[in-house]
């Protein structure tokens, strides 16, 4: 196995493993990173995470792993003042959306897992997209060069 696939599995791994734990999707792929890369998030921060899962708040919107994602696109590349573009980061959030809908055929919560929340088929659903989810992000940071030292 070449030493990116075991850091693909690594990443994706962690994601899952967070899932398991009860961290909904969001929180999962942010912790997952912060723990992967030793990323200066801060367990209170991680609280910004919460209300993502389930589409915002069970809203069935944007995916949680979407945002959770975005989220660590934007601890990369985010700004820190005003006079910083906001270019990067929004080339980047708009590029890995576009990358999501293509790998799953939309961004929605309600139309990526349609089962009852709660269910076993839901969980399994939001399981897989988030370890998936986790997979192409740390691919994409690759590709990218945005990937921190460690």
């Amino acid at each position: 196995m070449s030493e990116q696939n075991q850091v693909q599995l690594t990443a994706k791994d962690l994601t899952g493993q967070h899932f398991k734990e009860g961290f909904n999707c969001a929180e999962s792929v942010v912790r997952a990173f912060r723990d992967f890369y030793k990323l200066d998030i801060s367990d209170e921060a991680l609280k910004m995470a919460s209300g993502f899962g389930g589409g915002l708040g069970h809203a069935g919107c944007m995916c949680g792993a979407l945002s959770g994602a975005t989220m660590v696109l934007g601890m990369l590349q985010g700004r820190s003042n005003k006079e910083q573009s906001r270019g990067p980061i929004y080339g980047s959030a708009q590029e890995f959306h576009d990358i999501f809908s293509g790998q799953f055929g939309a961004t929605c919560c309600r139309v990526l897992n349609p089962h009852e929340f709660g269910s076993k088929e839901q969980r399994h659903t939001c399981f897989k997209l988030t370890t998936t989810t986790a997979e192409i992000l740390l691919k994409y940071l690759q590709d990218k060069q945005l990937v921190p030292a460690k």
